[in-house]
């Protein structure tokens, strides 16, 4: 609990993702106040009476069935124009990092989910808000929870993303920026008492990340609780011979609410090979551990399909890369010395003629 407390502290007033170029880096701030960073504006959340930890930065709240309560944070506009926010509220869920994701939205959900975040909390009012130059605006949104015998915890986050306002004029050859400003303030209701967190090794696939191919865990948290701070020490082995195809070790993974993990074991160079495989991976943290053993096989279509689509290089095409490479600077140079020869020459031929 601890370690999600740090997350969403450093969620809540603050997450700033500067986006440079388009398509670009984002990086992640800690902002230190509501009212002075370096990009443009801020957030903090008006913490309510049922706060559990009045401390917290983030919305951490005791709630109960059937409960209706209005939320409000302030948007603090620290430049001397007026600004767009654009807003919404987001369902946490596990990323393919092992990090508990409440920035980007997915569409996909783990059948156990019961109720996410953005059903049961909705904004009030237009979710672009405009935000006067050196001023703030209060925006609001309505909490209702069903009449419900849940018992756990459900999270998310209320999102804001600065408007970036369109050029008014255009330059030839020029290449268009785009940043992008945005925060993301930690929503976490707590309903009855939380269950006791269980781990589910649902299957092992052969699959890709960002186009780079692996060997896939996929680990399934069903209750309606936090898993933090896991250790994750993972060995495959072909079954025919024992041989270790691949280990890993991740530390500090988290595990949103109902949610699952595909843990990726990445091969590199290495190709998936079509056969017969057996994993073996033990999960833990202080309070918990688990061990999974698990045989499972990749067939050669899948194998083929994903070497085919790995950007990960092959040894070979490194050598072509690197022939290539030589071949055309042997090019250029042989090029640049048969300059300077024939200038050589010319410049000889004009002596003799004079």
């Amino acid at each position: 609990m601890q370690r999600f407390k740090q997350q969403l502290i450093g969620l809540s007033v603050l997450i700033g993702l500067v986006a440079g170029l388009i398509g670009g880096n984002h990086t992640i701030q800690a902002a230190g106040t509501t009212q002075s960073n370096n990009i443009g504006f801020s957030v903090a959340a008006k913490i309510p009476k049922n706060q559990l930890n009045q401390k917290n930065s983030f919305f951490d709240l005791k709630m109960h069935s059937g409960q209706t309560q209005t939320l409000k944070t302030v948007i603090y506009n620290v430049t001397n124009r007026d600004i767009k926010v654009q807003t919404a509220i987001h369902t946490a869920y596990t990323n393919g990092n092992g990090v508990i994701e409440y920035v980007q939205p997915t569409q996909s959900f783990d059948s156990s989910l019961k109720f996410k975040m953005a059903d049961l909390t909705k904004l009030s009012g237009s979710k672009t808000v405009v935000v006067p130059a050196n001023g703030s605006k209060v925006v609001t949104a309505q909490v209702k929870i069903p009449k419900t015998t849940f018992n756990g915890v459900i999270l998310g986050g209320w999102y804001f993303k600065r408007v970036n306002e369109k050029a008014t004029s255009t330059v030839k050859k020029s290449m268009n920026i785009t940043n992008e400003y945005s925060y993301v303030i930690g929503l976490k209701y707590t309903l009855g008492k939380v269950p006791a967190p269980t781990l589910q090794l649902t299957k092992v696939i052969a699959g890709m990340q960002n186009y780079h191919k692996g060997i896939f865990p996929v680990l399934r948290n069903p209750r309606a609780v936090i898993i933090s701070n896991l250790n994750i020490k993972t060995k495959v082995t072909a079954r025919n011979s024992g041989k270790t195809v691949v280990t890993n070790t991740k530390q500090h993974a988290q595990l949103a609410p109902n949610s699952t993990y595909k843990y990726p074991l990445l091969l590199g160079k290495t190709n998936l090979q079509a056969g017969k495989y057996h994993l073996h991976m033990v999960v833990k943290n202080s309070q918990h551990r688990w061990v999974f053993d698990r045989n499972f096989t990749i067939n050669q279509a899948a194998a083929k399909k994903y070497n085919a689509a790995s950007v990960d290089t092959s040894g070979i095409n490194i050598i072509w890369f690197i022939v290539l490479g030589a071949l055309g600077m042997l090019i250029l140079v042989l090029l640049l010395l048969w300059l300077v020869l024939w200038l050589k020459r010319r410049r000889q031929q004009s002596q003799d003629q004079n």
